[in-house]
């Protein structure tokens, strides 16, 4: 499945998740070029990285720079980041279509997208029912190659201040040990362990579509270097 010399666009790349993944692409040798869309700048230079500024609820205005054989999305946010409900919709729902939409209009064969653990189109929570239409939406497209990981509660340190995602960091720290079985998937996840699984499901044949937080763990330790 793996082929050397390819091209990953990456969108997200300021964020947790997302700047780890860009750090192990640029890294990665099977990868000579690095496409990554943000709204703001990255504040890194490498010269596999080439990286187009905008607005990501106008994706359509990135077309041509949609040409590559893998597209990773980690646009996400949370209701305290965004408490505007629409606003909320149009990153957590609109930009992962949208970013889907021109993987399909150009041919790329390869998605891979953050969602999160409990996603549910019929859930009563707004949060949970977004990311869960939001992945019928993309796999409604039919891209070959789609992977939607659900991690539970991310760890590790974020730039802004998010105090009540910070509470329940330190509350899953301690708990994390009693959830046992079926529970397991509901511990926290380190955000190196989803970056890593995200670019092992792009070169490996794998048959899930949708992929929660325990097997995001046992995936990303067949990917670590």
């Amino acid at each position: 499945m793996e082929k050397k010399e390819k091209t990953a666009i990456v969108l997200g790349a300021t964020g947790l998740v997302g700047g780890i993944l860009l750090d192990l692409l640029l890294k990665d040798e099977r990868y000579v070029k690095i496409v990554a869309i943000s709204r703001r700048k990255l504040g890194i230079q490498h010269p596999k990285l080439e990286t187009h500024l905008g607005d990501l609820f106008k994706l359509e205005n990135f077309s041509d720079h949609f040409h590559g054989d893998e597209v990773f999305c980690c646009v996400g946010s949370t209701q305290a980041k965004t408490p505007d409900l629409n606003t909320y919709r149009k990153v957590d729902y609109g930009i992962p279509i949208a970013t889907a939409q021109l993987c399909k209009q150009n041919g790329i064969k390869t998605i891979v997208i953050v969602s999160a653990l409990g996603a549910d189109p019929k859930s009563s929570l707004f949060y949970n029912r977004t990311k869960g239409e939001m992945e019928e939406a993309v796999l409604e497209l039919k891209i070959e190659k789609t992977h939607i990981v659900q991690p539970a509660l991310i760890g590790g340190h974020r730039d802004e201040k998010r105090p009540k995602e910070l509470f329940f960091k330190k509350v899953m720290g301690v708990l994390d040990f009693l959830l046992l079985g079926p529970l397991r998937k509901y511990r926290m996840i380190a955000p190196e362990d989803i970056a890593t699984a995200m670019i092992w499901l792009a070169n490996n044949r794998y048959e899930e579509e949708r992929i929660d937080s325990e097997t995001i763990k046992q995936l990303a330790k067949h990917g670590a270097p």
